[in-house]
Parts: structure tokens; C-alpha cells; sequence
């Protein structure tokens, strides 16, 4: 099934469910006033949201044009979100082109970052930009929300705990990246407020496309109307995202709506090396970070610019019969 928060006048919105083809809504308050309230019950209302997700598609309850704009983020705010970096090519192109190797652990043992949860940009809502010298960058990738999962699980236990799954636009600031790393205390002002898909799915809404905790389907990221990305989110990924609900949990616990992401989605060229623009053949990138570390290590500086003040990102995933999934991120740069 499919689950979006609507705007109505409250923090934390209203829960709808949402037709597969994403035209339609149905208010659940009902069922469940909010996204996080059906998190913290959902054995006992995710069997009544599936059933009002059949009446919807049966067109057998009022329903109300669904329009994306008007959605927030699936959890307007969440108790946790927390991003990994399962495509650890991105992390060996950002290595190499400083000159630095990655490090063995890197492979058996996921990054991961606590990022700000108290407020998320809404799917389509500006990107704020105080200066272009913060050098602002979009990071498509794959996020899941869970349930409780209890501290030490195993990555098998863990994808039991997998409610739903959702794009993400990890807005960074590569240009304030250095000097907070530099401190030893990892990221806080260079990873701004995120963005979430409108929907949010179920693992079986995607089908086959599901399979060992990642979704086997291009991420397709637009900048300024051009595809800039098509990597494959389940190709080249070191870590599934059981695997990253089990690393966070390993010494806590994890309340029922927890965010984990995947990181910016990277693949291989085809020859095993870096990646190739769409517009060459390739399989593009998800973030201009690393388009430049491509370009340094080749020509020995960047040339592509980071996101200005009127630049639109679109993230968006679809299906085999090239329906969308979970809706579009799309998103304005603007000066403030």
C-alpha cells in the first residue's frame, strides 16, 4: 500500500492512503490520525489501512484527488534519522580524489551520520540557500522507515522490522563539509533540513523490485529539466538496508519511526571504474560531488558547479511500466 501526510493545519498533518497510481487519497484518521501513530500500532492498524488501501483502488470509499503538492514529507518530523552510505563507490571516488585510500573497515562496517530529524522540507518545498559558497548539493538515495527494533538484532531480523521505503533528497553543504569534519565531531550546519518522496511505500508494493532489503530500479535524478542520474539502487551497494537498521541499532534501540538511508545512490562504469554521464551512455550520478571528484581525478579540477540560487532538482523512481512509485521530489534553489 501506499501512505502519504496531508496538510491540514497541524504539525504532523493527516495520514491518507493513496491509489497505486497516485490520483487518488482517502483520509485514514480513522484508522490512524498520523503517519507515526500507525507506526507505534502498526500490527494492529496496518491490516485496516491495507483493507481501505483495497476500497480505495476499488473506488469503493470517497476518495479525494491526490495532489503531490500538497503533501508533506511521510513523517513531517521524525524521532530519528540517521543516513549510511551503502554505495561505498562514492566513497572511494571522494577518496581518490584527495589521494587517499578507503580504509578496509569501510567494507564490513557502514558509515553513518545522525542527522536532524525535528523538521523535514516538504516534497516539493525551496531549498534555502544563505550562500553560494556553502556549495549546495542534492544526494538522491533510498530511505526506509521501521518499527521498534530491539538493540543487537541481526540484519535477518532487522528487514522484518522494514515498514516502509521512500526517496530522500539529502541536501549537503559540500563547501562546509571540511572544516566541520576537520573538528573530529562529524556533520551538523553542512546537512540542512532533508526532503522525503510524497508517498511512502510497503516492501510488497514494489514487488520483484524488492528483493535482499534494496529496490532494484533506477533512481532518476533531474537537474534543470536534463537527467542527471540513473543509477541503479540495487546495483554496486555494499550495505542493504537491513544491514544499516542493524548497524544503528547495534548498541540501541530503535524507536518505531526511525528514518536510515541509504546514502547517494552510486554505480560503476561499465568497465568497473567511475561512472559515465547519462548523456554519455552512463548510468550519470545522484549528487554533483561526484561528477567532481570524477573530473578532478581526470582533469585535475572540478568544472561542474554546485547548485545556485534558481537550479530545480527532481528525484523521482519508476516501476517496469514506468508508473511512478512514490511521486517526485522536486525542489528550487533559493537565495535567503
Amino acid at each position: 500500500m501506499k501512505l502519504a501526510t496531508l496538510d491540514n493545519g497541524t504539525r504532523d498533518g493527516m495520514l491518507v492512503v493513496v491509489s497505486k497510481d497516485l490520483t487518488r487519497c482517502c483520509a485514514a484518521g480513522y484508522i490512524a490520525p498520523t503517519m507515526q501513530a500507525a507506526l507505534d500500532n502498526w500490527e494492529r492498524v496496518a491490516p485496516e489501512l491495507e483493507v481501505l488501501a483495497r476500497d480505495v483502488e476499488h473506488e469503493a470509499v470517497p476518495c479525494e484527488r491526490f495532489h503531490e503538492r500538497q503533501a508533506h514529507s511521510p513523517l513531517p518530523r521524525a524521532y530519528q534519522w540517521a543516513d549510511g552510505s551503502a554505495y561505498i563507490n562514492h566513497v572511494e571516488l571522494v577518496r581518490q580524489a584527495r589521494g587517499a585510500k578507503v580504509p578496509e573497515s569501510f567494507y564490513h562496517d557502514p558509515l553513518m551520520y545522525q542527522g536532524g530529524s525535528d523538521s523535514f522540507l516538504r516534497p516539493r518545498q525551496d531549498i534555502p540557500l544563505g550562500d553560494p559558497a556553502w556549495g549546495c548539493d542534492m544526494e538522491g538515495e533510498i530511505a526506509c522507515i521501521t518499527g521498534d527494533v530491539p538493540m543487537g538484532c541481526t540484519p535477518e531480523q532487522a528487514a522484518g522490522h522494514i515498514r516502509l521505503l521512500m526517496l530522500v533528497n539529502d541536501v549537503s553543504l559540500r563547501g562546509l563539509i571540511p572544516a566541520e569534519l576537520e573538528k573530529g565531531f562529524g556533520f551538523f550546519q553542512s546537512k540542512p533540513a532533508s526532503a522525503f518522496s510524497p508517498v511512502a511505500v510497503t516492501p510488497d508494493e514494489l514487488g520483484a523490485a524488492w528483493a535482499d532489503s534494496l529496490i532494484h530500479l533506477p533512481l532518476m535524478v533531474d537537474l534543470n529539466g536534463q537527467p542527471f542520474g540513473r543509477a541503479n539502487a540495487g546495483v554496486d551497494a555494499t550495505f542493504n538496508l537491513a544491514q544499516l537498521v542493524a548497524h544503528a541499532a547495534k548498541t540501541r534501540n530503535l524507536a518505531a519511526g526511525t528514518i536510515i538511508g541509504t546514502g547517494t545512490v552510486s554505480n560503476k562504469g561499465a568497465d568497473g571504474g567511475a561512472g559515465k554521464p547519462v548523456a554519455e551512455g552512463g548510468a550519470g550520478y545522484s549528487c554533483i560531488a561526484e561528477i567532481r571528484m570524477i573530473e578532478t581525478i581526470r582533469d585535475g579540477a572540478p568544472r561542474t558547479p554546485f547548485m545556485q540560487a534558481g537550479d530545480t532538482v527532481r528525484i523521482e523512481m519508476r516501476d517496469a511500466h514506468n508508473h511512478s512509485i512514490f511521486g517526485a521530489i522536486e525542489q528550487h534553489v533559493v537565495a535567503v
